[in-house]
């Protein structure tokens, strides 16, 4: 697969294509890209949440800067969640370890040398 891959760099090289066209594949992307608009929620721990009713994608924003994204979440889970009196609690009880999850962002870690 290597050498494929350079034997196709020299010849994208030779038809004068910029170098930077040749780094090397990534089988992984390191991130997602999200596209599903989240809404600003009171809680404790979660800072917003958002769903797509055509994917059945929950992601959930939390106060320390990570992003989760939980699959196959049926409509009624959101739908309860925006309306619970403690959206933390409800994330514990009824998301957490309940449906399986993708890092979107990792936390925010603090920029002060402290």
């Amino acid at each position: 697969m290597l050498r494929r891959w350079l034997i196709l760099c020299l010849a994208i090289q030779s038809l004068a294509t910029p170098a930077a066209l040749c780094t090397e594949p990534n089988s992984t992307p390191n991130h997602i890209i999200s596209h599903i608009p989240r809404q600003r929620v009171e809680s404790s721990a979660i800072a917003a949440v958002g769903y797509s009713k055509r994917r059945h994608i929950l992601e959930i924003e939390f106060v320390n800067g990570a992003i989760y994204r939980y699959l196959d979440v049926p409509s009624a889970v959101h739908r309860d969640l925006m309306s619970a009196e403690s959206k933390a609690r409800f994330y514990d009880s009824k998301i957490r370890r309940h449906y399986r999850s993708v890092l979107v962002q990792p936390r925010q870690t603090s920029q002060s040398g402290n």
